[in-house]
């Protein structure tokens, strides 16, 4: 069995900053809170005796830091790679705007529906069944791949979101927004294939 911790990265503001919606075209770093969060994440695994053999990031500097810090407590080297599909989606016109403004713009009905159902508002750079489709690729090769293997994979909610619906077609009970420095756990093996084992666990 492969075991996958799909892993958001931590904070990329702190208390008292302006919030913006940040996407794949803006590479901000960790905050000061978010570096906590990924401190908190590498001391969890490790507590809970969590050992990585292999690790994934997207290309942006909030994810690959956040997987560095959880993996320099890992025994061995443990090569991180970047794999494009994970980089976050591209918000459009909102990009890197303040929440306010894209309240505004876009209105408190199409916000639910990306929150609650992954649906794209207009304007949004990203095509929900290309992704869903890498979510899937990828999935298949761990099967083929990484059999017996643990794996971490930090990417950013709206990309993470779309590995939750590929998994549940939609359906279930959880909240498909993945909280800053929690991860979902899911398992993927020849007999029972992929399945969902946990979601925005947070240490």
């Amino acid at each position: 069995m492969t075991r996958i911790y799909i892993t958001r990265h931590g904070n990329t503001f702190d208390k008292g900053d302006v919030v913006t919606r940040v996407g794949g075209r803006t590479d901000l770093p960790l905050s000061s809170s978010g570096l906590a969060q990924a401190e908190a994440l590498r001391d969890h695994f490790e507590q809970n005796g969590i050992a990585f053999d292999r690790a994934f990031c997207s290309p942006l500097q909030r994810t690959k830091k956040t997987a560095e810090v959880v993996l320099a407590s890992q025994v061995g080297d443990i090569e991180l790679k970047v794999l494009p599909f994970l980089v976050e989606i591209d918000y459009g016109p909102d990009e890197n705007k303040p929440e306010a403004d894209v309240v505004n713009r876009i209105g408190e009905a199409a916000l639910k529906a990306w929150e609650e159902e992954a649906v794209p508002p207009a304007g949004w750079r990203v095509e929900p069944a290309a992704v869903i489709g890498r979510w899937e690729e990828f999935f298949a090769n761990a099967r083929k791949k990484h059999g017996n293997e643990t794996i971490l994979l930090v990417t950013s909610n709206g990309i993470a979101r779309f590995a939750l619906n590929a998994l549940t077609s939609g359906r279930g009970d959880h909240t498909l927004k993945l909280k800053t420095g929690a991860y979902g756990v899911v398992d993927v093996d020849d007999e029972d294939g992929v399945h969902l084992v946990s979601w925005n666990v947070r240490p």
